[in-house]
C-alpha cells in the first residue's frame, strides 16, 4: 500500500487532468494492485460473515473519478482509494458491496486518514427510526457489545457525524433503566450508525496489514450483526440519505 498511498499523495497536490493523464499508467497499475488486495479481503471476511463470499472487487470499490456536476469542488479525482465488503438484500446480489445500506467492513486508504469503519451510514429515514427502535428496545445488549474487549480493543462510540441536538420525538426513554437513560438518548441523536477504528499509514503499509484489517472486522462483526438485523425484522428500505 506504500505505493499507493505516495501516488495518492501526490495526487492531492496534483489534482488536475494534466497530471493525471501522464500518470495514468501508474495509476491503472496501482489499481490493479488494489483489487488484487480488495479480493483478499472479501475471501478472508467470507470466512467471518458468509454472507458475503460471491462478492467481487468491483461491487466494493469505487472510481476514481468525482463526479462533479453539481459540487462546488471541481477536482476531478478522488484523493483516496476504499473498498466496502457488505452483504446484498436477499435474492438481489446487485445490491451488494458498496451499493448495499447493510452493515459492513469498509476499508478507507487516503494519507493521513486510513481507517476501518463498519456499521450503516446514512441510512433512510425509514431504516434510521427502525434502528433507533431496536437500539430502545434492546439498549442492553448494544451496551454489552460495546463492553467487550474485543471491541474496546478498537473502537468507541458510535460515530457523531449528522448528530442531532436533541433525542427525536416520538421515542420514551421510560423503559430503560436510570443509569443507562443519558447514553441510550445519546445514540438515539445519531442519525448514522457508523464506528471507526484510525489506521496510520505505517500500519496501512504494513506487511500484515490483511490480518490486521481481518481481526478488526471480527471485533465489528457483533454490531455489524446486530444493526443487520433490523433488515430481517422489518424487511428492507429505500436508499440511504446521503451519499
Amino acid at each position: 500500500m506504500r505505493d499507493i498511498l505516495q501516488f495518492l499523495s501526490e495526487l492531492s497536490v496534483h489534482n488536475d487532468r494534466e497530471w493525471f493523464m501522464a500518470n495514468k499508467a501508474r495509476y491503472d497499475h496501482l489499481r490493479r494492485e488494489f483489487e488484487t488486495f480488495s479480493a483478499s479481503y472479501i475471501n478472508g471476511l467470507a470466512k467471518i460473515e458468509p454472507a458475503l463470499a460471491g462478492l467481487t472487487p468491483k461491487d466494493c470499490i469505487w472510481r476514481i473519478y468525482r463526479d462533479v456536476r453539481f459540487s462546488s469542488d471541481k477536482r476531478p479525482y478522488k484523493e483516496w482509494m476504499g473498498v466496502f465488503p457488505a452483504a446484498p438484500a436477499p435474492g438481489r446480489p446487485h445490491t451488494g458491496g458498496k451499493k448495499s445500506q447493510r452493515g459492513g467492513y469498509y476499508f478507507h486508504l487516503q494519507p493521513g486518514h486510513c481507517m476501518f469503519a463498519g456499521g450503516m451510514w446514512c441510512p433512510s429515514p425509514e431504516l434510521l427510526k427502525a434502528l433507533r427502535n431496536e437500539i430502545l428496545a434492546n439498549a442492553d445488549e448494544v451496551q454489552s457489545i460495546m463492553s467487550a474487549p474485543s471491541w474496546t480493543r478498537y473502537f468507541g462510540d458510535f460515530d457523531t457525524d449528522y448528530m442531532l441536538k436533541k433525542v427525536p420525538a416520538g421515542f420514551d426513554l421510560s423503559s430503560v433503566e436510570q443509569e443507562m437513560q443519558p447514553k441510550v438518548a445519546d445514540w438515539l441523536k445519531r442519525k448514522t450508525y457508523t464506528f471507526c477504528a484510525p489506521l496510520s499509514d505505517k500500519e496501512a503499509s504494513a506487511p500484515d496489514l490483511l490480518e490486521h484489517l481481518l481481526d478488526i472486522a471480527s471485533s465489528a462483526k457483533p454490531m455489524n450483526d446486530f444493526l443487520n438485523y433490523t433488515f430481517e425484522e422489518y424487511g428492507e428500505f429505500p436508499e440511504r440519505a446521503c451519499r
